[in-house]
């Protein structure tokens, strides 16, 4: 079934951006995964051929058009490509950061920051998670304190994409520590400012080039200015952006399923056992017609997603049902896929081995899936 949700200018863009990972990633990503992290030189160019900050408006050095179908080709070329840990720091800048930056900035602040955000001179993160509290964001202990013409923070965040490269920091903490959800408040904290420091870069068990980092907070002071939105509105302003980050997510897991499927319908009608191509077992032509038939069901949902965000109208529990349902795909795929490989899907120069390794915090990252499903038994009256 045909696909109807992109337009021959996202196909030109899909094209551009695939000859792109063809030359300035793909041959360079194995080193990047050694070295857990890309090099900042891979936002430069990014922003110099316009993938980055598409929805940016032109006088701020964007492309001026808030469209999120160019976010999602850029999601699924990435895994098309094998190259999710690269691909990662991209996304994470385009599809969950740059919505803060719109939607909360002042005037002055769009005109200081914007401008290198599109270019990719200025990388961004967010963070919210925290040592010890997991989902529970309205248990942070991160303060900041107003002195003067600035907040003082003091507190620590762990698991942050992009935590080494990062320039600007979207950081929730509790301008109120005596409230909960109504406490807190997003502040951008900028590289260099005294009393902000990074960890190490976390070893983790997969997306090994996406450098992930601990920041602490020693009494930085940070200006007023750079509070963005409203002070103890912060609550709300992540709420309405997560169902944007979750689709994302979910765009990056049926995309990374269908890579699975194709790179193992091209393995198993090469690999032969007893005589004949294993996928011309039953076992291997049945299983494989399964994880298509969902793939391709999980696909048109998500597309769905992506026309009602464009239209306003994505719900929080839409959202939350596309991303724990994708994620446990991916996951499902990428096993199975393996499986067929037999012994080589056990070996890291075959992408299936990334990409199942790669697979497994999709389900944990943006919400769990046990969270998801809470979101989604709520809306139920449950």
């Amino acid at each position: 079934m045909r696909r109807r949700l992109f337009e021959s200018e996202h196909e030109a863009f899909r094209e551009s951006f695939r000859r792109f990972l063809g030359k300035e990633v793909v041959p360079r990503h194995r080193e990047w995964e050694r070295a857990g992290i890309v090099p900042r030189e891979l936002f430069l160019a990014a922003g110099a051929r316009g993938f980055l900050g598409m929805a940016v408006p032109e006088e701020y050095g964007g492309g001026g058009v808030d469209d999120f179908r160019f976010n999602v080709v850029i999601g699924e070329e990435v895994q098309r490509a094998g190259v999710a840990s690269a691909g990662l720091g991209l996304t994470l800048h385009n599809d969950i950061c740059l919505p803060y930056f719109l939607a909360y900035c002042t005037e002055e602040q769009k005109a200081r920051w914007l401008p290198g955000v599109a270019a990719g001179e200025l990388i961004t993160a967010i963070a919210m998670t925290e040592p010890g509290i997991g989902s529970d964001l309205a248990g942070m202990t991160t303060t900041a304190l107003r002195d003067g013409g600035d907040y003082v923070v003091n507190g620590a965040k762990t698991f942050i994409t992009n935590g080494i490269n990062a320039d600007l920091v979207i950081t929730a903490a509790k301008t109120d520590p005596a409230r909960r959800h109504d406490g807190i408040s997003l502040l951008v904290l900028e590289r260099g400012m005294t009393g902000f420091e990074r960890g190490r870069n976390l070893d983790k068990l997969g997306l090994h080039g996406q450098d992930t980092a601990e920041m602490s907070f020693d009494g930085v002071r940070v200006p007023a200015a750079n509070l963005l939105g409203e002070e103890g509105n912060g609550f709300r302003e992540l709420v309405a952006n997560l169902p944007q980050e979750r689709l994302s997510i979910a765009v990056a897991a049926v995309a990374a399923a269908r890579a699975a499927l194709e790179w193992t319908l091209a393995y198993v009608k090469e690999r032969h056992a007893f005589g004949r191509p294993i996928g011309a077992f039953q076992n291997t032509r049945f299983r494989l017609a399964e994880i298509a038939t969902e793939i391709d069901l999980a696909c048109h949902y998500v597309d769905d997603c992506v026309r009602a965000l464009g239209e306003g109208e994505l719900t929080a529990e839409d959202a939350a049902k596309a991303k724990w349902w994708c994620t446990e795909l991916q996951g499902r795929v990428v096993d199975t896929c393996l499986q067929l490989h037999g012994g080589y899907g056990y070996m890291e120069e075959y992408p299936i081995a990334r990409a199942y390794a790669d697979a497994r915090i999709t389900r944990v990252y943006g919400g769990t899936t046990e969270i998801m499903k809470e979101i989604v038994g709520r809306s139920l009256g449950l």
